[in-house]
């Protein structure tokens, strides 16, 4: 059997790795029942990889990391490591293979499972079908914007100062890949800044406005106010498909969607970089969880926000969005069937363990395939 691409496993730390271990267990059954095969690959990171190199990501996993069509991430982090010295923490491994994988765009989901509506902290009638996807510019805006620091003013008095920067090719880029993965949903794109009284906004609409009106006039264009946008998220989120906006928008924004859904543990993410000459791209998935220190080991977290990552990485950077399908399918199904870990256990429901849960939603992809 010929395989189809090449992907990185990187469980990290914490419950990184057993519910990296559901994933394998997904990827058997995409081998022997679809016969969807990849070429797999193991590496280090975090505080994992800083205990067998002493670097939080060694030279070989980056190179790794680099040469994949994909990469699938676990967690990162624990109390195990909070004193080491700033650049040896588990955190700047990840933070080193965003970087040098150019990943300029993270995409985050909120979906809600029907099953799950209830959990939401908004009315299930507001959340039940929603169906979101933000895009954040990651790599520019007031993070990384210069001149930025704390200086001295003198009496006593300093100043902080940082400074919202982005440039016709940073909109530009972000935008084309929210006009493309909207042409696969609904064809709705919502720009959002503060264009009302920021100047690095006002450039933010003119660009996408161009953009859209060049190239992706089929797609549906609206623009909208950070702080109106912040809003209508719990008032009316379902008017949204897919949201495009900056850095620091886009880091709120994300996880105000994110308290829609219910639970983190449910949550997945992408970040992916430009597109090379033959159309690929590098891509970054993970859940948006924790390590859960404190459950580590134990088979009780909650597998799914990383199996669903795993289902936007076939959909996103190998286009196979029959199996992306079939697993998110399982996933309602399961959920729909009563079965919960901890993390989002409701009355009357049956609690499972992470490796329940895999050995339920392999069953259910096998009554799906037929």
């Amino acid at each position: 059997m010929t395989a189809i691409g090449k992907i990185l496993l990187l469980p990290g730390d914490g419950i990184g790795p057993e519910v990296m271990a559901e994933v394998r267990r997904l990827l058997h059954w995409l081998e022997t029942r679809r016969g969807v095969a990849f070429t797999l690959e193991e590496g280090l990171i975090g505080g994992a990889s800083y205990e067998a190199h002493g670097t939080p990501l060694s030279n070989d996993t980056m190179a790794a990391a680099m040469a994949a069509d994909a990469v699938l991430l676990g967690a990162v982090g624990g109390p195990k490591w909070d004193t080491l010295p700033f650049d040896k923490k588990p955190e700047r491994g990840l933070l080193r293979i965003r970087k040098e994988m150019g990943l300029f765009a993270n995409l985050r989901p909120a979906l809600v499972f029907d099953a799950l509506a209830e959990a939401s902290s908004l009315k299930p009638e507001l959340v039940e079908g929603l169906d979101i996807l933000i895009v954040r510019e990651l790599t520019g805006g007031i993070y990384f914007g210069e001149p930025k620091g704390i200086e001295d003013i003198g009496n006593g008095a300093r100043r902080g100062v940082n400074t919202q920067v982005y440039t016709t090719e940073e909109i530009h880029r972000v935008a084309r890949v929210a006009f493309e993965l909207s042409r696969k949903r609904e064809k709705r794109v919502c720009s959002v800044e503060k264009s009302n009284v920021m100047e690095s906004g006002l450039l933010w609409r003119e660009e996408v406005t161009t953009l859209h009106a060049a190239e992706y006039s089929d797609v549906e264009l609206s623009h909208m106010y950070a702080d109106n946008c912040a809003m209508q998220l719990v008032r009316q989120p379902k008017q949204f498909d897919v949201i495009v906006t900056d850095n620091l928008f886009g880091d709120m924004l994300s996880d105000e969607a994110a308290m829609l859904t219910g639970s983190l543990g449910m949550l997945p993410s992408a970040s992916i970089g430009a597109e090379d000459a033959a159309g690929r791209r590098s891509a970054l998935y993970e859940p948006v969880h924790g390590s859960a220190p404190d459950i580590a080991g134990k088979d009780l977290a909650n597998p799914l926000a990383t199996i669903l990552s795993f289902a936007m990485l076939l959909r996103y950077s190998f286009d196979r969005e029959k199996e992306a399908g079939l697993i998110e399918e399982a996933v309602r199904r399961v959920l729909g069937g009563g079965l919960r870990t901890a993390d989002i256990m409701q009355p009357g429901k049956a609690k499972v363990s992470t490796s329940v849960m895999g050995e339920a939603l392999v069953r259910e992809l096998d009554k799906l395939e037929g």
